[in-house]
């Protein structure tokens, strides 16, 4: 039997992932301290998420904003995020999420500590691995406490006071939908 890991929604995945990672994490924050782990778990993830952009960038055939957001529809399969777009074009991708089945998944299985971690640090790196050029800004999260997490992509630089060193998490991965303009429930 083949496992058809495409197939399934990433909500899903990560919630195999925290059930197998969140012991091993919790067993190195023992022995090593929380910071040095942390700070190791989240370059593993970086790395993952630049090298996933990447790969589907070559999967696409195009790096641009608007097919990088148009291919992320298993990041809301089984209404993972429900979101508001703002706004949407070749130059920029605006989109609050107001509900984040992530945050919710981590804090169920009791690693909601864990989840900005595992899920939200991806967020930046994942596009970067896309293109380079595309940038994200991200002040708020659900991971966090906050209310919405606030994607804002661009083509081109971020501010000084928003880029994407965020540590706070967003509830689960870059978290693009494909819809434009108005506000929609995913």
């Amino acid at each position: 039997m083949t496992l058809d890991i495409d197939g399934m929604s990433v909500l899903d995945r990560r919630r195999i992932e925290a059930m197998v990672l969140g012991p091993v994490i919790r067993a190195f924050q023992g022995e090593f301290g929380e910071e040095r782990t942390n700070e190791i778990v989240r370059g593993v993830m970086e790395g993952i998420a630049r090298e996933q952009g990447r790969e589907l960038a070559e999967r696409v055939g195009d790096d641009g904003l608007e097919s990088m957001s148009a291919s992320k529809g298993a990041w809301r399969r089984n209404n993972a995020l429900e979101t508001e777009v703002l706004a949407g074009d070749a130059q920029r991708y605006e989109f609050n999420v107001t509900r984040c089945r992530y945050a919710e998944m981590y804090q169920e299985i009791g690693y909601g500590d864990l989840g900005a971690l595992l899920s939200c640090a991806r967020d930046f790196a994942f596009s970067e691995g896309f293109n380079p050029g595309i940038t994200l800004e991200r002040r708020h999260t659900i991971m966090s406490g906050d209310p919405i997490c606030d994607f804002r992509y661009r083509v081109g630089p971020v501010s000084e006071s928003g880029r994407g060193e965020d540590s706070r998490g967003s509830g689960g991965d870059d978290e693009a939908d494909s819809g434009r303009g108005a506000s929609e429930k995913s």
